[in-house]
């Protein structure tokens, strides 16, 4: 019991420590908990029209990212988070990806997340306590790319955007769940604000379920990720299977360069 009590205490520090900073004090994205409902809109199994030309996943792929020469596999699942695995997968393509770091590392008082994914990282000058507030910029619109909250719930086909769990009064765990190796995406209050910053959870992370969306699990090379340190870079990232899945209809060219944004849209 004392056990359960003390894991209970570290994982509400946590959630408040991130609830109140976010990222890095500023308001950018964040992998724990900071939102709060939305009382004037329903949940809904249907994204917004405006996520129609974002890419989608329709099936599985793996990607294989490198990190100081190590490779990390990974296990990325359109089945169940079509849209928020396309834009990841779509952005690996793009080689988004190769040269960020790593910017937000958390393993005290307890394993928690890796987190990068910020294009601004890609550049040496800018300040590690800068990271955590950039997302991708589309080159053919010149606007930031959001992608919609999406969760799939167990006992469902089709995901519910833009809400929580708890917002949409969902009572059953998600399909993919906060296990240990899971990659999930990061955001700001707004739960449509996920970009292209990305976490993988280092422990079993429970009272994340149904308030971030998992796109995937990291199927070989979890004793690299457990070794990253923050402002470590990704050396590569490559789609190795499963890219003739990825539909970018209305979406821009993949083979197209990003620009760095200065924050995530709130």
């Amino acid at each position: 019991m004392q056990t359960k009590l003390q894991n209970w205490l570290v994982c509400l520090v946590i959630v408040t420590m991130f609830a109140l900073v976010g990222c890095n004090g500023e308001q950018g994205t964040s992998a724990a908990p900071t939102g709060s409902p939305t009382p004037s809109a329903s949940p809904t199994a249907t994204p917004s029209p405006q996520a129609g030309a974002l890419p989608r996943l329709e099936g599985k792929a793996t990607v294989v990212m490198t990190v100081k020469g190590s490779p990390i596999t990974m296990e990325i699942d359109g089945t169940n988070a079509p849209i928020t695995a396309g834009n990841f997968v779509d952005l690996v393509n793009r080689k988004v990806y190769d040269g960020l770091v790593f910017h937000r590392v958390v393993r005290e008082p307890q394993p928690f997340v890796v987190q990068g994914g910020d294009p601004q990282s890609k550049d040496p000058n800018v300040p590690i306590d800068r990271l955590g507030t950039g997302g991708f910029i589309d080159p053919a619109t010149k606007q930031p790319r959001d992608i919609p909250l999406e969760i799939t719930p167990q006992n469902a086909k089709e995901p519910i955007y833009s809400r929580t769990f708890a917002e949409a009064s969902v009572s059953v765990p998600p399909k993919l769940k906060h296990t240990r190796g899971a990659i999930a995406m990061a955001r700001s209050m707004n739960p449509d604000s996920a970009s292209s910053q990305f976490y993988v959870a280092l422990a079993d992370l429970q009272f994340l379920d149904g308030n971030y969306a998992v796109f995937g699990y990291v199927t070989q090379g979890m004793e690299t990720v457990d070794k990253i340190q923050q402002g470590d870079r990704i050396d590569s990232a490559t789609v190795t299977k499963g890219i003739e899945n990825l539909k970018t209809s209305g979406a821009a060219s993949p083979s197209a360069s990003p620009s760095p944004s200065p924050t995530t849209s709130p």
